[in-house]
């Protein structure tokens, strides 16, 4: 039996013990970037599984495997997780690459043993779902070990809604069902990433029905962050003001 341990209740308002997100989810269109973003953040390692950091000087690897992924998350433990923050790059390439993972796991259970197909989402009335979000723990679990900050990077997914019996262009994180809702549940902010005046890059936090973003920390709640300004003659992003987010 194990020892019970003495519960002692709050008599007071207990203060919150950090204010950045421990984890944050950025997306936005494809070649918005993202990745460049990414590159301006001191002691940021870049984990690419889609092959989009070849053309930005970064702390970058190459990711094209869940073994591979083990490989490298050993390596940083091993070398005492020196980095501040762990970026995903991006959210679909690792949803992929769960797949093959989850199909594996239903095959060693007892319900799949006889399963013959190449792919969980096969089974019927989606129950291999099921079976993918419970790889995705895995790998989200293993990935938030990595640093004390996870950055995961996504794509746009238009989609329509229907708004007092109009349909309306929503945006949202190009993730599968119930695995976005989990995904975004388990975020302290997330952030959609535009183009803005001049090219600069904004990012906003701020939720509406068409909108899917929002935070748990206060600096960020309802907010829309100039984070970067656009230089045409260096082809490359400035004034790149991470600290808009991440207070030090």
């Amino acid at each position: 039996m194990s020892e019970v341990k003495e519960i002692k209740l709050p008599t007071k308002v207990v203060e919150s013990v950090t204010q950045n997100p421990n984890t944050l989810i950025i997306y936005s269109h494809p070649k918005a970037g993202k990745t460049t973003l990414l590159s301006k953040l001191d002691n940021c390692l870049i984990l690419d599984l889609e092959g989009g950091s070849k053309y930005v000087n970064a702390l970058k690897i190459e990711v094209n495997s869940l073994d591979e992924l083990q490989q490298i998350g050993a390596a940083i433990v091993k070398a005492g997780k020196p980095y501040k923050y762990v970026a995903i790059d991006t959210l679909s390439a690792l949803e992929d690459l769960c797949i093959p993972y989850a199909t594996a796991m239903y095959k060693q259970s007892p319900m799949g043993k006889t399963f013959d197909g190449a792919n969980v989402l096969e089974l019927p009335k989606g129950a291999g779902y099921f079976w993918l979000r419970q790889a995705w723990d895995v790998w989200m679990t293993k990935i938030h070990k990595l640093a004390d900050h996870i950055i995961l990077i996504g794509h746009l997914k238009d989609s329509v809604i229907d708004k007092s019996g109009k349909e309306v262009s929503a945006k949202d994180l190009d993730l599968t069902g119930k695995l976005k809702q989990i995904v975004c549940a388990d975020a302290d902010a997330i952030g959609y990433m535009y183009r803005g005046v001049d090219d600069s890059l904004e990012i906003t936090f701020k939720s509406s029905e068409q909108l899917n973003c929002g935070s748990r920390c206060n600096h960020l709640k309802g907010q829309v962050i100039k984070i970067a300004d656009y230089d045409k003659e260096k082809n490359d992003l400035v004034n790149v003001q991470w600290n808009k987010i991440y207070l030090d």
